[in-house]
């Protein structure tokens, strides 16, 4: 497939698929952005208004369907994507600097920015700050920011995410891996959880005083759990100690009572996408999890299944009581007979459903 009109390249360059399931990317060294067609291959241009180039910058799906960015080059400024237009509207100041300077010319880095279940915004800087979007009534009005809390210094030096990871957790806070920056002579990470009120410092993976944090990459698993790779073989999972408020889980309303293997069906429900996109780096990778897994576990020996889930109803987050679906493949050589069936979504699964494997 020919790459979008006018882009030099893709590293860098952020996206985010849209409630309607389109891909919408930026250019990172410039303000067009484009919609993707995944049937036809194709781009389309969209975005008029952007008011600075898109590079390290990372885009958060609101609850109203619009994307959130924090400018890495225009101060405190932070800018959204209404789809209905197609245009970019100004999101608010951040209250403080979130961007780096580095001072060495090079295009200043961010950290990642995660939905939390409340629908505010955790945006992590680059410097030692954070800051906290609150969405508005109206998603063409800009909303408003209050600046969290610091991150301290350790190893004797400023901690911060140049480039980093982010999860959403079950519970509804933050894990977030911090660093001094890639321009120090060292590095040495240190994890925290955001939760909403302040910052709880949490235990590191083993090979922490090595890694900066660009190094580093999560995923919210369907366990609840985040797996952390820190670019060598070490795969580290993050457990978390808080639970899910019940209101957050999907919820099955039809499915079939029999299914048979190597077998396609649709199941309904609500909040099947999760209330949050789930995982976030910014620019340099996107590992958004905000889509229903279908898991059923075999009663009699406990052994579990995932089907595969495609053509879902929306990609949007917290849709509330808003009927959802999707299709689920039964795996073709998963055990038969009484089985339970849940919907996951951000880790959170739903109650579970009596089904018969067949």
């Amino acid at each position: 497939m020919n790459p979008p009109s006018g882009f030099s390249q893709i590293g860098d360059a952020p996206s985010v698929i849209l409630s309607n399931g389109t891909l919408l990317m930026g250019d990172a060294f410039g303000t067009d952005a484009v919609l993707f067609n995944a049937k036809a291959l194709k781009w389309t241009p969209t975005g008029t208004g952007k008011i600075d180039i898109f590079a390290e910058e990372g885009m958060t799906l609101q609850r109203d369907g619009t994307v959130l960015v924090v400018d890495t080059e225009n101060g405190t400024h932070a800018e959204k994507y209404i789809p209905s237009t197609g245009k970019w509207v100004s999101a608010g100041s951040t209250v403080v600097p979130l961007p780096s300077n580095d001072g060495q010319g090079i295009v200043p880095e961010l950290g990642p920015a995660v939905l939390r279940p409340d629908g505010t915004t955790f945006a992590i800087g680059a410097t030692h700050h954070t800051a906290i979007y609150h969405p508005p009534v109206k998603p063409t009005q800009p909303g408003h920011w209050t600046a969290g809390p610091n991150f301290p210094s350790e190893h004797g030096q400023t901690l911060s995410e140049f480039d980093g990871p982010a999860s959403l957790l079950p519970d509804g806070n933050v894990l977030c891996m911090t660093s001094p920056n890639f321009f120090q002579q060292q590095g040495g990470a240190d994890f925290f959880e955001w939760n909403g009120k302040k910052l709880i410092k949490v235990t590191d993976i083993p090979n922490a005083e090595s890694l900066f944090s660009f190094q580093a990459y999560m995923l919210l698993l369907p366990t609840g759990q985040v797996m952390v790779t820190e670019q060598t073989n070490d795969i580290e999972i993050y457990s978390a100690k808080g639970t899910a408020n019940p209101a957050w889980a999907p919820t099955i309303s039809s499915v079939p009572a029999t299914i048979s293997r190597g077998s396609s069906y649709v199941i309904k429900g609500t909040q099947f996408n999760g209330l949050s996109q789930g995982a976030a780096y910014g620019d340099d990778t996107q590992s958004a999890t905000n889509y229903p897994l279908v898991r059923i576990t075999n009663n009699a020996t406990n052994h579990v299944f995932y089907a595969r889930t495609h053509d879902h109803s929306t990609m949007g987050v917290a849709t509330g009581s808003k009927p959802a679906s999707t299709h689920f493949d039964v795996p073709a050589h998963m055990e038969t007979g009484a089985s339970s069936l849940v919907v996951v979504a951000n880790g959170i699964p739903s109650k579970a459903v009596a089904v018969t494997v067949q």
